[in-house]
């Protein structure tokens, strides 16, 4: 985002008496580390970078998650303020307060909750997003719909093809409602510890998936949107989902421009999910929990599923 937005963010907080100094850390997850937090502290350190000062993560969800993360724990907590360029960092992992890292054991397993100051979302900025992160970003947005607003997931469903065309209007009034709901969900919920997990829905095995292909194959939406997929059929199976409401899930994925399988060649094996599931944040006595619907618009946390179900439902949308 540096060479994009860097010149022009520097000038706008100027204009407010902000002086900056800039960081920059390679674009991908492979960058979510704890080597460039500790990179980032040093340059922070050098700065003289102080309490009263600010962090701005300028960028999409990876680099929210890590300056975020650098923010809450330099000197114990510095303020922030997010301004993100994704549209799925915009509708996901702006707000809430979330920050992590990765490990080589698995996806943000070392982070800490530190709210932003401000989250300043300005849509502008998605004219320079490149239509697969902007299409990975709409992921998140049908999650919403899935996970708390049936209506929402309508509205996505019937107008897909002007949700990937970015039609101005109704992507303002998709990001506000996804906002809104991130909004309530977190203020029920700030620490994860009961009705937040719902936003996980498609991650455990979204999650996995990023770290069994290795991070970069896949981007996270694109991941999340495989899991969602697995999710509904596991949901269907074990839940009572209708049928006909997981096909609409997966349809609307394949219509919004995302994949809901691996496809060939980039077969994955179960044993490897399985394994790469155990090391989830989510996973309880050595055993992985799902988020499951049992209707649009409604989910069950904490679910625990037979793993010779998981595998056969795998197997199913692996094909």
């Amino acid at each position: 985002m540096e060479p994009l937005h860097g010149d022009a963010c520097r000038r706008r907080l100027g204009q407010i008496g902000i002086e900056c100094v800039s960081a920059v850390v390679p674009a991908g997850e492979p960058s979510k580390s704890l080597d460039s937090a500790r990179s980032l502290y040093a340059q922070a350190a050098g700065h003289g970078l102080e309490r009263s000062d600010l962090v701005v993560a300028l960028g999409g969800g990876m680099v929210g998650d890590l300056a975020g993360f650098v923010a809450g724990t330099y000197q114990r907590g510095v303020r922030f303020l997010q301004i993100p360029t994704t549209l799925l960092a915009m509708v996901d992992s702006s707000v809430g307060g979330k920050t992590a890292v990765n490990l080589e054991q698995g996806k943000n397993l070392v982070g800490c909750f530190h709210q932003p100051v401000e989250v300043d979302a300005d849509l502008d900025l998605l004219a320079t997003l490149p239509q697969r992160e902007y299409v990975s970003g709409l992921a998140e947005v049908a999650k919403y719909g899935v996970i708390w607003d049936a209506s929402l997931f309508a509205l996505v469903e019937e107008q897909a093809e002007a949700l990937g065309k970015r039609d101005p209007v109704l992507l303002e009034e998709v990001i506000a409602r996804c906002c809104e709901i991130k909004a309530e969900v977190v203020a029920m919920d700030e620490r994860e510890i009961g009705p937040r997990a719902i936003l996980n829905f498609g991650h455990t095995l979204g999650h996995a998936l990023e770290k069994v292909s290795g991070y970069g194959q896949w981007l996270h939406g694109e991941a999340v949107a495989i899991g969602m997929v697995f999710a509904a059929r596991v949901s269907a199976r074990t839940r009572g989902l209708a049928a006909a409401d997981a096909a609409r899930i997966v349809d609307v994925l394949r219509r919004l421009g995302l994949p809901v399988s691996p496809g060939r060649g980039h077969e994955v094996p179960w044993d490897a999910l399985w394994k790469a599931m155990l090391a989830d944040k989510k996973t309880v006595r050595r055993k992985p929990r799902f988020v499951l619907a049992d209707r649009l618009g409604s989910v069950l946390t904490g679910c625990e599923v037979a793993e010779e179900i998981l595998g056969e439902v795998w197997n199913v949308c692996s094909q």
